[in-house]
């Protein structure tokens, strides 16, 4: 692991990095834990702002243009997914609210998480080295 190049990266990408992972470690945990209680719930919230903490960090992330990447297009699809789950989850359609938080941890965090591994990337030299 090289931490030098997490602590040499903006404070931006830094907030984004640490939200993203922070989100993906509770997810998994409500994805196990039971549901329906008040921790469920507490804890919904707390992941429902990291999301949002995560999409909003994202816009002010830049390719080595300054330009958005593919990556960007997640954006607009984190923010509805995570109204559309919390919706679910506040009107009981619970079967909505599931299939929502899962396709979520899917796309906005698994797959841009194992793309942020791809070798000339921040988090590729922060894990492999280099």
């Amino acid at each position: 692991m090289n931490m030098d190049a997490f602590l040499a990266a903006p404070l931006t990408i830094q907030i984004h990095a640490l939200a993203a992972l922070a989100a993906l470690g509770l997810g998994a945990v409500q994805c196990v834990a039971p549901k329906g209680t008040i921790p469920h719930r507490t804890f919904g919230y707390v992941w429902v702002g990291l999301m949002l903490l995560v999409a909003g960090t994202a816009y002010f992330i830049r390719g080595p243009g300054g330009g958005f990447s593919l990556l960007h297009l997640l954006i607009p699809v984190t923010v509805l997914g995570v109204i559309g789950l919390s919706v679910a989850a506040l009107t009981g359609r619970v079967a909505r609210h599931r299939t929502a938080a899962l396709i979520l941890m899917v796309s906005a965090l698994l797959v841009p998480g194992a793309a942020t591994l791809i070798p000339g990337r921040l988090m590729h030299a922060v894990v492999f080295g280099g």
